[in-house]
């Protein structure tokens, strides 16, 4: 199986965000103004950048409605905007939320809620405001999405254009398959025949079943990120989303990323490789494969950006790769290029 033979093609969809870019040409000039970006766009705000960047939980929330658990998929929507904005070196502070739902019953919201305070609380950021829309002829079940906002010193904005041969990519750990690849996760349970009340076959996970595991909550990387950028400044940060390792050139297209030591993915992985039958270069493509966020730092800051991140973090910490000339992704273990 692939992500596209599910229903999601990302070349596809690069071509369509192409041509979507492409028609909107207007930008504001003096302040205010757009300065770039890439994980997160940002506007000039006098001696800082304002930073915004928006995400949804997509298809997870099929599992979430599936199971009757909804806790979850708020801190989720929070991650997948928080840790996109760490990427330009900002600092969240506010979130808005977009709840589109068929059927807007109060045990249901009230858990939702529940999530987006418990991510609120992670990334240290106010939820200020939101939006409820009911659509009975448009949704079925409920789409949960959100806008983050940030801020950086235009000093401290970090792009990727520092990143150079012989600097190190340091990683930190997953949960799991967090927020990206649900459309293909599903189609794998249901041709396999799974429940999502059933255990994983093998039982890599006690006491839980499927739909619990593929529902454990996006991690979220403020507070290490923010502890790290006091004391060092990374040549770049990537969130690794949809796409997997092909999110590393986003920051700069003009080197390459070598990966040579990488996490061991989680047992959710190879599951679904074995029961889907998908290749390695699919898997490294379409999911995080054990690796949520990466840091490209000088070779000379490596050892201490490890140390601040071990002390700060839930998540293993450690050099998973580094930067050569070229371009693309190489993944040394399983002779895979992006």
């Amino acid at each position: 199986m692939t992500y596209a033979s599910s229903g999601v093609d990302i070349f596809k969809e690069e071509k369509a965000i192409k041509k979507l870019i492409s028609t909107v040409k207007f930008k504001r000039k003096g302040f205010g103004k757009p300065l770039g970006g890439h994980y997160a766009g940002m506007i000039d705000f006098g001696e800082y950048a304002l930073v915004l960047c928006t995400d949804g939980v997509g298809s997870k929330v099929i599992i979430a409605n599936k199971i009757k658990k909804w806790d979850t998929v708020g801190i989720d929507c929070i991650a997948m905007n928080v840790n996109d904005a760490i990427c330009v070196g900002a600092e969240p502070l506010a979130f808005v939320d977009y709840l589109a739902i068929d059927d807007p019953k109060p045990e249901i919201t009230q858990k939702i809620g529940e999530g987006l305070q418990k991510g609120a609380e992670e990334a240290n950021i106010s939820i200020i405001g939101g939006e409820t829309a009911s659509l009975p002829e448009l949704i079925n079940g409920f789409d949960l999405a959100g806008t983050c906002l940030a801020y950086v010193k235009k000093e401290n904005i970090i792009l990727g254009d520092n990143i150079k041969p012989g600097d190190k990519i340091i990683g930190l750990s997953s949960s799991g398959i967090h927020s990206n690849g649900y459309t293909l996760v599903r189609k794998i349970i249901e041709k396999n025949g799974f429940s999502y009340m059933d255990e994983f076959p093998n039982n890599p996970y006690p006491g839980k079943t499927i739909g619990e595991i593929l529902l454990t909550p996006t991690r979220i990387y403020v507070k290490e990120t923010i502890k790290l950028l006091k004391n060092i400044k990374p040549n770049g940060i990537a969130h690794i989303t949809g796409g997997g390792l092909r999110n590393l050139p986003r920051l700069n297209k003009n080197v390459k990323y070598v990966i040579d030591d990488p996490f061991e993915p989680q047992p959710v992985f190879d599951l679904l490789k074995e029961y889907g039958n998908i290749d390695d270069k699919e898997m490294y493509q379409t999911f995080n494969m054990g690796m949520g966020l990466a840091f490209i730092v000088s070779n000379d800051d490596a050892e201490d950006t490890v140390k601040i991140l071990k002390k700060n973090s839930k998540s293993e910490v450690k050099i998973v790769g580094r930067i050569e000339k070229g371009k693309g992704v190489a993944f040394k273990k399983l002779g895979l290029k992006f």
